[in-house]
């Protein structure tokens, strides 16, 4: 399985701050106390990365939730893998990752947005950042 790196877990406790603040300042929802026990064991560890298959159960739920809330595919219908090439030049991603979509799971699709995003090299960035929206 994938590992979700830190700074998707550090996103989904965000999203469920917004979601379901504290009422006192101190306590926290079920879903952000799951998440935020991963977030301090990886920074504990200095890891930065999650195991998608030992998530504990609470965390991978709250963890889904926002993923769901995430765009699904990095696709802007501008697909150069089908004319041949080896990473698209629309959104970045493989050939293969392109053919595999929707067999992957939450965490390999992530892993996937995470490298393309941070090669920033993809037209979605660039030159067709408007479809991408």
């Amino acid at each position: 399985m994938a590992g979700i790196h830190i700074s998707d877990i550090e996103a989904a406790i965000n999203f469920w701050r917004e979601r379901s603040p504290s009422p006192d300042g101190l306590s926290l929802a079920v879903p952000l106390r799951a998440l935020a026990e991963v977030y301090a064991l990886l920074v504990y560890f200095h890891e930065t990365e999650a195991d998608e298959a030992t998530l504990p159960a609470a965390a991978r739920e709250a963890w889904l939730a926002w993923f769901d809330s995430t765009p699904d595919t990095p696709c802007i219908a501008i697909c150069s893998t089908s004319q041949g090439d080896a990473v698209c030049k629309g959104c970045g991603r493989t050939f293969d990752e392109v053919q595999r979509w929707t067999e992957m799971s939450p965490g390999e699709k992530r892993v996937s947005w995470r490298r393309i995003t941070l090669e920033g090299s993809a037209w979605r960035f660039n030159r067709y950042a408007e479809r991408a929206l």
